[in-house]
């Protein structure tokens, strides 16, 4: 990837986590911690890889999404947003009752939203499903998922994970957000799913692991993807929960919690200075 295409996937990834801190801050709730580590693959998702149009969310042959970790929906509506699903303002009325952003994806009430989501361990079951109907439809379109390293922990997921494999679905990538943090401390004082990499290879997916802040990387493994036939492709990204704000970074506390003013305040300070010296770079 030459260095102008990646900095100006950075310049879009900051706005988008500007996006996220607005949407939590305003809402004074929500996920910004693992929203924020989501948000450079998804910008990489939505402006590079997928095939989709704004203007006809519902296009037949689209590429899908399904966002498995429901509650980080703070970075899938500012992705949404920047791309052109809805405008950028609406974002600071998420979990209003009048607004269709709601706490977890509705693919009834949000443009762009492929499927409901929240009940951690289901999305990658209607994902797999999206994508078995595509092989047996005989269309080209491609289904991709996120999922939470703690949302792991729950059985469904690999139930899911065996019949996709079971059922050959290469036109399937997942991506595991491994932050290695959830609601009550790190994954493995929970409930350990490591070593991630080797189950999903055990239960018969093809796996890749990467950085998942870094551009290269989160190309070539979606290219790479592309190759592989005959099973489903887990993309394992290494990932700071809290990424681009400081004092959330690493920070189980932000898991669930939303900033107050001057949190809010500093957080914005911090994202629009490393988009302003983005923007330089752009500008020459």
């Amino acid at each position: 990837m030459d260095d102008a295409k990646k900095t100006q996937l950075a310049v879009t990834a900051t706005r988008v986590r500007m996006g996220i801190l607005e949407g939590v801050y305003n809402a004074k709730s929500g996920h910004p911690g693992g929203s924020l580590s989501i948000a450079d693959y998804l910008t990489y998702l939505y402006f590079e890889e997928m095939n989709i149009d704004p203007k006809n969310p519902k296009w037949a042959d689209r590429d899908r999404f399904v966002l498995s970790k429901g509650h980080c929906a703070p970075a899938l509506y500012s992705v949404l947003a920047h791309r052109g699903y809805f405008p950028v303002e609406h974002l600071s009325t998420l979990r209003k009752l009048s607004s269709n952003l709601q706490g977890h994806p509705d693919m009834k009430g949000t443009p762009g939203v492929d499927m409901s989501s929240g009940s951690l361990g289901q999305g990658i079951s209607a994902a797999v499903g999206m994508a078995l109907a595509g092989k047996l439809d005989k269309k080209d379109f491609r289904v991709y998922t996120v999922l939470g390293d703690g949302e792991i922990q729950e059985g469904q997921v690999w139930e899911a994970c065996m019949f996709a494999a079971a059922k050959k679905l290469d036109n399937l990538v997942g991506f595991v957000d491994n932050n290695n943090l959830q609601i009550d401390g790190t994954v493995e004082e929970v409930n350990s799913p490591y070593p991630i990499p080797e189950k999903f290879a055990a239960f018969g997916w093809h796996v890749i692991e990467i950085d998942g802040h870094d551009f290269d990387q989160i190309e070539k493994a979606l290219a790479e993807a592309k190759t592989v036939k005959g099973k489903p492709t887990m993309i394992v990204a290494k990932t700071v929960k809290g990424k681009g704000v400081s004092y959330m970074e690493n920070n189980v506390s932000w898991h669930g919690s939303a900033p107050k003013q001057e949190q809010y305040d500093i957080g914005m300070k911090e994202l629009g200075d490393a988009l302003a010296a983005l923007e330089v770079q752009v500008n020459g």
